[in-house]
């Protein structure tokens, strides 16, 4: 099988494997307790290898070519920093929204009477919390958020 990419395809298709390796292995440091996804890792290696035939030199140090391995620049990875910081900034405000919500739910449920819940009255009961995080949230960011001892 053959595929073909204009070279803007194929730009784009370096940013995509790097974001991809990048939300599989940047949360492990690569140890025998914490091992990376290798198959995801190597399809990045593979994809970066064809960069410099795509013109795109820029974006891969290749000094470790005679073994195979591609490094994204500093460079590239400048370029593509936007995405992951946008990506982030969205979970941040997401997981704190649910994460507080819930936990202000379960506070006032029993695990008991929650398993007894069924979808809709368990939805109508988290509303509450929902709508209070949410409009906490969005008014006032994390300014109003302490740790009370």
């Amino acid at each position: 099988m053959k595929i073909e990419f204009t070279k803007e395809q194929f730009e784009n298709l370096l940013k995509v494997v790097y974001l991809g390796n990048w939300m599989a292995n940047a949360i492990h440091n690569g140890s025998e307790e914490d091992p990376i996804h290798k198959e995801i890792e190597n399809i990045e290696n593979y994809i970066f290898s064809f960069a410099k035939e795509f013109g795109f030199e820029k974006y891969v140090d290749d000094e470790d070519a005679k073994e195979k391995r591609f490094f994204p620049t500093n460079k590239f990875d400048e370029m593509v920093q936007k995405y992951v910081e946008d990506y982030d900034e969205d979970c941040f405000w997401d997981e704190i929204f649910y994460r507080l919500s819930d936990r202000d739910f379960e506070r006032k449920y029993s695990d008991e009477e929650i398993s007894k819940m069924e979808m809709k009255e368990r939805f109508e009961k988290e509303e509450p919390f929902r709508k209070k995080w949410d409009d906490e949230l969005n008014n006032h960011g994390i300014e109003r958020l302490e740790i009370k001892e």
